[in-house]
């Protein structure tokens, strides 16, 4: 349903299907990125159980609107598995634009989670929080009580917002 404005923007081309070799090689670089120039998530980083990362995220809508990605679950600094995450919407919507996101897994509750289901809903299960500049000003090393933190990154096209709420991650194969 959601796919109609993807390919009516022309930009269905951009999310295809990456090698895993390939999409390991992004999300390595996308993570060095975000932890390089952020300093929250490098602290987030270097205590989280796993990461997530999706290197990027296609995002287009009109009325109806859609976004999907591939990505990795990294533990102990390897790729444990592979996902993609997709959501769909509707509303007041058109434009397009492609972005980054990366979920640090704190707790073996939020591992697990992602580990034992078949789709994991964000927003539903495990908490997670949107790490915005108000946000990180807030957290340090013991104030980290949230079973997940997601950054946003990379930001290009024209849309207004983006939530990463009601997205569904799950499992693929490679």
């Amino acid at each position: 349903m959601f796919m109609v404005p993807l390919a009516f923007l022309g930009l269905a081309g951009n999310a295809h299907a990456a090698t895993a070799e390939e999409l390991e090689k992004d999300a390595e670089l996308a993570l060095e990125r975000l932890v390089g120039s952020n300093p929250v998530a490098e602290k987030l980083a270097g205590s989280a159980k796993a990461t997530l990362i999706f290197p990027n995220i296609v995002k287009a809508g009109l009325v109806f609107g859609g976004s999907y990605g591939e990505g990795v679950l990294m533990v102990d600094s390897r790729v444990e598995g592979y996902y993609n995450s997709v959501s769909g919407s509707w509303g007041l919507q058109a434009g397009a634009q492609s972005y980054g996101y990366v979920v640090f897994l704190m707790t073996d509750a939020a591992l697990n989670h992602l580990r034992e289901t078949h789709g994991w809903e964000l927003g539903v299960g495990p908490t997670v929080v949107l790490v915005d500049e108000g946000v990180a000003k807030n957290l340090s090393t013991s104030t980290l009580q949230d079973d997940a933190y997601a950054f946003i990154f990379s930001q290009q096209g024209l849309m207004a917002g983006i939530t990463i709420e009601g997205t569904k991650i799950s499992r693929i194969a490679r």
